[in-house]
């Protein structure tokens, strides 16, 4: 059991603060829920270096400032995401994975060995970031995990086309959505298990996935072992863990993960990949991630020397199109200059990018991260406000102390 694995390491929450270990800022750490500093404390899960813990049960822990010094986030520093508390040690030789439902011509049982063995196998670069990442800074304050900046993660994921797999089930045309559900349990039996499903046709991309491997290592116990679904370009809701049942649909998933959670105001965001079936008159689920970005090599209030060059570095991202640019300003906002761009890894990766300047003078510099994207979509300078405190992808402010 967790409660008997847990190993917290000393410090205050004041302490994390100020050092920065990936609370990140759209805003000044001061002005923090309650809520948030409370549940700032790093403690090392089984196989994790320390992360921040923002919930035991179930665990909810996020990626620390220094898990992100590189585009690709280390798998023992990835963020932790689970809705139900229960979630069993899976034998990969006992573990198996059920294709059914009503909309495929006939059901199967494939076996971890199987999809390593009988198809073929690929590779993705995509990023996998919870839909509230960023909660913790909504104004006013919303219920939910209040996570800082760091409930996100980019990784190599290898694994099979969930199209191909559907394909080997004899996939019928009318199919209308795909669902998924995973191996772990809530504690009380009135609690909805956690079941997802993806339109169709999202399902059958070339770049949604039943992955096993992370990083080039077997998923971590934590992050879905041993196979999860991965659907670049979209949050991280939808990247069903210990997944061990596919079920091919001929109407709308009925459930409280997708009629009553993880759902936006309709027409608020600027999103191309709409779930139609799935939509009412005023809300429709969460889809792809916007735009963004993040400052990785300083924290706010992090102080550097006058007329010793400053090193900035960061990573930006969206749901697919690709990063176009990154542009810095040092004067709240009245000026911004273009960042040198990275090694691009695919248009579902994080983008390195890196700024250098000197500053002269003593004092507080404010610095601002902007990313845009392929289609010209720009991040937002102010919040756009929903009750679940979704899509934060408010420009970063931080400000760095000149001695």
């Amino acid at each position: 059991m967790l409660t008997n694995r847990r190993s917290v390491l000393q410090g205050a929450v004041s302490g994390l603060l100020l050092t920065g270990t990936g609370l990140g800022a759209t805003r000044a750490r001061a002005d923090l829920p309650q809520g948030t500093l409370d549940s700032a404390v790093l403690e090392a899960l089984p196989g994790k270096r320390p992360l921040l813990k923002r919930s035991y049960r179930p665990p909810n822990y996020e990626t620390p400032l220094t898990g992100f010094a590189s585009p690709i986030t280390p798998n023992d520093q990835f963020f932790v995401r689970w809705h139900l508390s229960n979630i069993p040690e899976i034998d990969a030789d006992a573990w198996a994975l059920n294709v059914g439902g009503e909309g495929v011509e006939h059901a199967m049982t494939l076996k971890l060995e199987q999809l390593k063995r009988e198809f073929e196998a690929v590779e993705i670069v995509a990023v996998c970031q919870c839909a509230g990442n960023r909660r913790g800074y909504s104004d006013p304050h919303v219920p939910g995990v209040q996570w800082g900046s760091g409930a996100i993660g980019n990784a190599r994921w290898k694994g099979v086309r969930l199209r191909d797999i559907l394909a080997r089930a004899g996939i019928r045309s009318d199919t209308v959505e795909v669902a998924f559900h995973g191996d772990d349990r809530a504690a009380l039996d009135a609690t909805p298990p956690f079941v997802k499903s993806l339109p169709s046709w999202k399902a059958l991309e070339d770049t949604t996935l039943v992955a096993y491997e992370m990083n080039g290592a077997p998923l971590p116990h934590w992050n879905g072992f041993p196979a999860r679904i991965v659907v670049p370009g979209w949050v991280a809701t939808y990247w069903m863990k210990q997944v061990n049942s596919i079920e091919a649909l001929g109407s709308p998933l009925k459930s409280f993960w997708m009629n009553t959670a993880y759902r936006i105001p309709k027409g608020k965001f600027p999103v191309n990949d709409w779930f139609p079936s799935q939509a009412n008159d005023t809300t429709t689920p969460i889809t792809e991630m916007l735009v963004n970005s993040m400052i990785t090599s300083h924290a706010q209030s992090q102080r550097v020397k006058a007329a010793v060059p400053v090193h900035l570095r960061g990573v930006a991202w969206d749901g697919g199109h690709g990063i176009r640019g990154l542009d810095i300003s040092l004067d709240a906002g009245h000026t911004w200059s273009s960042a040198i761009m990275g090694d691009d890894l695919g248009r579902f990766s994080f983008r390195p990018w890196e700024f250098r300047f000197v500053p002269m003078k003593k004092g507080a510099v404010p610095v601002m991260a902007r990313a845009t994207n392929a289609q010209s979509a720009i991040q937002s300078d102010s919040l756009v406000f929903n009750p679940a405190g979704y899509h934060n992808n408010v420009i970063q402010k931080i400000e760095l102390v000149v001695v």
